[in-house]
């Protein structure tokens, strides 16, 4: 309880900035309590004017009625619109936190949860934070002030028997209690079935090449019902608990109002109460059931919106990528590794005290069987996984020394999976630092990827919006967006990983020339199977199960006729 505590603490702090429009939702909602009351005491007015004929009130009474339901209006409008501002402002801020924080986690987050679990937490769980926070706030504040006012207006008139209904409190405590850890616990579950739901949706449409070439419409069907069942049956579980509370507790307050009404008209007690007087307290004491269920139902949304503020600041305390390097020096190139190891989250040992020293402008290939540690070895040096052991060193520099970004903005880097975003051509080479670069630096960059002729060919050319993951080109074309985006980058370091892999030969030719061109005066590490681009290399390093077995040029490792040797001959005979 007390952890709960300090969790609805912190999420109320998001809403201290809204002080001041809190202050308008406050006084909306005083004016629909007070006018709550009116209504009872008008009662009793208009009866007494009955009673007593007094005709100057009952025609002054329609008029009252009017000004009345415009009050109740009004104060309910700038309750619930004023809210409304409230609960908009903190989804928006929220996100932008989550959002934010989600760029500087580690790349093992990522490893760890599935893209559906990721976006249902930025998307659904931050709505729902608002039911526990703005939500059920203007709830509490609405049918509280209303409760208060009723109740004060009881104890007012009569207070003994205003007690009777009192007694009642507690039981009606106990069973709000018992609900709430039902609920609380079944809307995590919802929560976390929302994510499976999410993932099946974001798997289908990412591969529905796949899912249409082997006919897996149906298979991803049945995926789909089973997480949209579970996620439903969940969700009718709360509505159970829900909906069985509400009736409960206006049943207990139906024996509390009988009780009074049973004590109320008894001759002793009825001896000097007006008819007036009488109906007013009756009807104040009805009135008090919908306040209260209402406040009871509010439980609902607390329980769901601190589910999801469990799942948010989770999120928001995980730990950063570590940046703690203050020297942001311009990379010349050397590259040394110390003794690294490289121990997974997992247990895996993908490097083993490896020892390498690249120096500036020298190109370096890797090769080696899947698995062998080569990618492993480049996510080192741009950090995307941290050293375990050893050192690894950039220009004589501890890699951990560097900025961050001041390391990354050095490094080019492309990829075997190449990632295009939903932009134009333009916006996809000149992407993040580099959208400042003018129209020629995109263009030269282009050319030197041998990217141009074909982007000239689409429909607006270097306009051309490219879609989804750049889909309607072909997986040459987008390798050579991604090679121009790193030529355009113009960094000190960089790295080449399976990167003529989606290449046809007449490209791959086209691209090991850009290549040269892109290698002249900076540090290159290359990842390749196919041997064509990395014979020129001015040093080979063969790895195996994250160590190095042989190294040297290819002529040398020819000579030796040993691991190389045989992958060449594999390599030939494929060809």
């Amino acid at each position: 309880m007390k952890h709960d505590f300090k969790v609805y603490l912190r999420l109320l702090s998001y809403l201290k900035p809204f002080w001041a429009i809190g202050l308008l939702v406050l006084l909306g909602f005083s004016i629909n309590a007070a006018t709550e009351v009116s209504v009872a005491k008008l009662l009793e007015r208009i009866i007494e004017a009955i009673q007593n004929k007094d005709q100057s009130f009952t025609t002054l009474f329609p008029l009252l009625v009017v000004l009345l339901m415009f009050f109740r209006g009004l104060g309910l409008f700038m309750g619930g619109y004023f809210t409304a501002v409230i609960s908009r402002n903190l989804i928006f801020n929220i996100r932008q936190q989550v959002f934010a924080k989600l760029m500087r986690l580690p790349s093992q987050y990522y490893l760890d949860n599935s893209s559906g679990h990721i976006t249902a937490k930025i998307m659904y769980n931050v709505e729902q934070l608002t039911a526990a926070s703005s939500e059920s706030l203007k709830t509490i504040v609405q049918q509280g002030l209303i409760t208060i006012a009723l109740l004060g207006y009881l104890l007012y008139t009569n207070w003994r028997l205003t007690l009777c209904i009192l007694i009642f409190g507690p039981i009606i405590g106990l069973i709000i209690r018992k609900a709430s850890k039902r609920m609380r616990k079944l809307s995590m579950q919802v929560q976390s079935t929302m994510g499976d739901v999410n993932h099946v949706v974001q798997e289908t449409v990412q591969g529905n090449l796949v899912v249409k070439g082997f006919a897996g419409q149906d298979y991803e069907q049945n995926r789909f019902h089973e997480s949209s069942m579970e996620n439903l049956r969940r969700g009718l579980k709360m509505v159970v608990v829900q909906q069985l509370n509400s009736p409960i507790v206006q049943l207990i307050m139906s024996i509390a109002l009988s009780i009074v009404m049973y004590i109320a008209l008894r001759p002793e007690i009825l001896q000097d109460t007006s008819a007036g007087e009488f109906v007013a307290y009756i009807t104040a004491a009805g009135m008090l059931s919908k306040p209260i269920k209402t406040l009871t139902d509010v439980n609902e949304k607390l329980q769901r919106g601190m589910a999801a503020a469990y799942s948010v600041f989770e999120l928001l305390d995980m730990p950063e990528e570590a940046n703690n390097g203050t020297l942001k020096p311009v990379l010349k190139g050397d590259v040394e590794f110390k003794n690294v190891n490289l121990i997974y989250a997992d247990g895996h040992h993908a490097i083993h005290d490896f020892n390498l020293k690249v120096n500036a402008g020298e190109t370096v290939a890797l090769v080696g069987r899947s698995g062998a540690g080569k990618t492993s070895l480049v996510n080192l040096l741009v950090r995307y996984q941290d050293v375990t052991s050893g050192q690894l060193l950039l220009d004589q520099h501890d890699i951990n020394d560097l900025e961050l970004n001041s390391l990354r903005t050095q490094i080019s880097m492309v990829n075997q999976q190449v990632v295009l975003f939903n932009r134009t051509v333009r916006e996809n080479i000149a992407y993040g630092q580099l959208e400042h670069a003018t129209d020629e630096q995109v263009i030269a960059a282009a050319k030197a990827a041998f990217a141009h002729d074909f982007i000239m060919d689409l429909p607006q050319g270097y306009d051309t919006p490219l879609g989804a993951q750049g889909l309607n080109l072909s997986g040459g074309q987008r390798q050579r967006i991604a090679i121009a985006r790193a030529i355009l980058k113009n960094a000190p370091i960089l790295i080449l990983d399976e990167a003529t892999s989606a290449l046809d030969n007449e490209s791959e030719y086209y691209i090991q020339q850009a290549f040269d061109a892109a290698m002249q005066d900076r540090t290159t590490i290359v990842i390749a199977h196919r041997l064509s681009t990395i014979e020129n290399a001015d040093r080979i390093v063969v790895m195996d199960k994250g160590r190095i077995i042989e190294q040297g040029t290819h002529a040398e490792l020819i000579a030796q006729q040993g691991a190389y040797f045989q992958l060449h001959q594999r390599n030939f005979e494929e060809n």
